[in-house]
């Protein structure tokens, strides 16, 4: 083989060399595959020319160029920490995370630069006026109505990036130490507050059933002393008719028995022997003794007593004839 067979060779291996070189750029640069949920931007000698939605596409080589490939999904990004102070001069140490998605891949990549620090950055700003407009208190309870404001602004401000915000959520909110503490203590002072609160409501209301079950007992008790009362009168009211009719009945028989054959003697009988018996247990239950003047009288006494007895006896006889 001599020296001109040899160049020729290797002239021809560059040649198909610089062939195949040049077959894989052109496909490089030629076909181009998007995936789902993605936006390509093609540019063609410097300026805008298409988007390309997901799929196979061939492009000009060296005249078509793919500046960027845009994510169209929900994309979440944090947003840093930051110091916002409130409107009673409170430091807040705050982060979040906003939700925001590509609805305009060329507003997204001719809009702004960089539209992702352009939303960190308007996120922050507008976290800072809204918590500065709000008392620490209502910072700490109101984390919805802050959400709220930071979407609304951001949102707005994003649409001439080809960006929708969908969401914002403050991740922490930080207060300084000193306040940290001070806030515990309330949260202990408030919890002690109402726990004497439900004691002393526990408390008076023991109180209360104790006076109501005093004042049941007071009234049942007094009802039984009532009725027990009432039940002794009538008991009482009952013994003295039976007593009364009782004396009645035995006038009404001594009457008779007066009125009958022999009835004066022995009730005059009778009449001068209780007289005695009376007259001899006088000296024993008495110290001092009173007698009349007419004591040694026993006949003139049972005269009196018989008559009495026999006008009772004619009263009861008038009565039942009548």
């Amino acid at each position: 083989m001599n020296v001109d067979t040899i160049n020729t060779t290797i002239i021809n291996s560059g040649f198909l060399i610089a062939i195949l070189v040049f077959i894989v750029a052109f496909v490089r640069t030629s076909i181009k595959i998007i995936p789902q949920e993605r936006v390509g931007i093609v540019e063609r000698l410097g300026r805008y020319h298409l988007s390309l939605n997901p799929g196979l596409h061939f492009l000009i080589p060296f005249i078509d160029k793919l500046v960027v490939v845009h994510d169209m999904r929900e994309v979440p990004m944090v947003v840093p920490e930051q110091v916002c102070i409130t409107k009673d001069n409170t430091q807040l140490a705050i982060d979040g995370v906003v939700y925001f998605q590509v609805i305009d891949a060329r507003l997204a990549t001719y809009g702004t630069n960089n539209y992702m620090a352009a939303i960190i950055q308007l996120s922050q700003t507008t976290l800072r006026s809204v918590i500065g407009k709000m008392e620490l208190d209502k910072t700490l309870e109101e984390r919805e109505d802050i959400n709220k404001h930071v979407v609304s602004s951001v949102d707005q401000a994003s649409l001439n990036w080809g960006v929708k915000v969908l969401r914002y959520e403050l991740k922490n909110i930080q207060p300084p130490q000193h306040i940290l503490n001070a806030m515990q203590e309330l949260i202990t002072a408030e919890r002690e507050k109402r726990a004497k609160i439900f004691r002393s409501e526990g408390e008076r209301q023991g109180n209360i059933n104790i006076a109501e079950g005093d004042k049941m007992s007071s009234i049942q008790r007094s009802e039984g002393e009532k009725q027990a009362t009432i039940n002794k009168a009538v008991g009482q009211a009952q013994a003295i008719l039976a007593i009364a009719e009782a004396n009645a009945q035995a006038i009404k028989l001594i009457g008779s028995a007066i009125n009958s054959g022999g009835g004066e003697l022995a009730v005059n009988q009778i009449l001068a022997q209780q007289y005695i018996e009376r007259f001899g247990n006088l000296a024993k239950t008495n110290n001092t003794i009173i007698l009349p003047s007419n004591l040694a009288d026993v006949a003139g006494f049972v005269a009196t007593a018989l008559t009495a007895v026999k006008q009772t006896g004619k009263t009861v006889t008038l009565d039942e004839k009548k």
